[in-house]
């Protein structure tokens, strides 16, 4: 019986449709649907939904929590077919994972980065300009390091100085502008890439020394050992900087540059959440709380209009 194999495909694809990305969903409710199908279960119900969720007693609850939450999306949907289903209320699995830490890189601490970069040996003479042009596009855009690596050739138009991001969250699409010295160093690697590409059409505008697409895991490691190399991490440490804290990096710089050219924060706050690829303008008002330089110059924007007004 392999009801609930192809119920959660359905479910799958009518949320990709709609624009979600569900790489985490989609592995987590195949292999629910791979525990269900062998039980010969008629109706999802909470008992079997968690233990699944907790199945492994070694991980950690928010590991649990997230997978019963999948599980909870599956059910609403499932319930309009069948009504015997049971959706798994929300604070079954109370638990709320702490955020990571934002880690605001230094500008002596990005220079050393793109250097090491720019060094990483490799047979092709590749590795080392590619890695220093995407994470120096990282700091610079504030990318995701996934519309990063999703850039094909025709997405970067080097004359315009414009970036079209595809495959953003909820499928949007967006332009990005860039600097002339961005520009410049982006041309750079392209003329170096199809030189070693001998002709060969780049399957992605930022590839491997083979011509493949980068691998996002292999990325995510050369980064560790880069930050390891500068001394941004130690030698075993299991967390440390992030690639996407050089998106926080460039919203927390450029909000900034706002308040200390006496800029209208709140006004041009949208214009940032829009360049960033936020879905909701809240999501970019989390950084005005989350870097105490920021936080400093909004209060001192606050008293400043409190002291004009007396």
């Amino acid at each position: 019986m392999t009801r609930w194999r192809p119920a959660v495909e359905d479910y799958l694809q009518l949320r990709q449709s709609l624009g979600f990305q569900l790489h985490e969903a989609r592995r987590a409710l195949q292999a629910f649907a791979a525990f269900l199908d062998p039980r010969r279960a008629a109706h999802l119900t909470i008992a079997l939904a968690l233990e699944w969720a907790q199945a492994n007693p070694a991980v950690r609850p928010a590991e649990w929590a997230r997978r019963l939450t999948f599980i909870r999306g599956f059910a609403r949907h499932w319930s309009a077919q069948d009504p015997h289903t049971e959706v798994p209320p929300w604070g079954l699995l109370p638990y709320r994972p702490r955020g990571a830490r934002p880690y605001l890189y230094t500008d002596a601490e990005v220079r050393r980065l793109l250097a090491a970069a720019q060094q990483l040996p490799s047979a092709h003479g590749l590795r080392g300009p590619t890695y220093h042009a995407l994470l120096g596009l990282l700091m610079v855009t504030g990318l995701r390091i996934g519309e990063a690596l999703r850039l094909h050739v025709a997405d970067v138009d080097l004359v315009a100085g414009v970036l079209t991001i595809r495959g953003a969250k909820f499928g949007k699409t967006r332009l990005v502008p860039i600097h002339p010295s961005t520009q410049r160093v982006l041309a750079r690697y392209a003329a170096r890439r199809d030189r070693v590409l001998a002709g060969r059409p780049a399957v992605a505008f930022f590839v491997s020394g083979r011509g493949h697409r980068l691998d996002r895991s292999q990325v995510h490691r050369t980064f560790c050992a880069v930050s390891w190399q500068v001394g941004l991490r130690g030698a075993t440490a299991s967390h440390g900087p992030r690639l996407h804290d050089f998106r926080h990096r460039f919203a927390v710089q450029t909000l900034l540059q706002w308040y200390r050219a006496g800029d209208d924060v709140e006004r041009r706050l949208p214009l940032l959440s829009t360049y960033l690829g936020h879905v909701h303008v809240a999501d970019t008002y989390w950084y005005l709380t989350a870097c105490p330089e920021l936080l400093g110059a909004a209060v001192q924007r606050l008293e400043a209009r409190w002291e004009g007004s007396r």
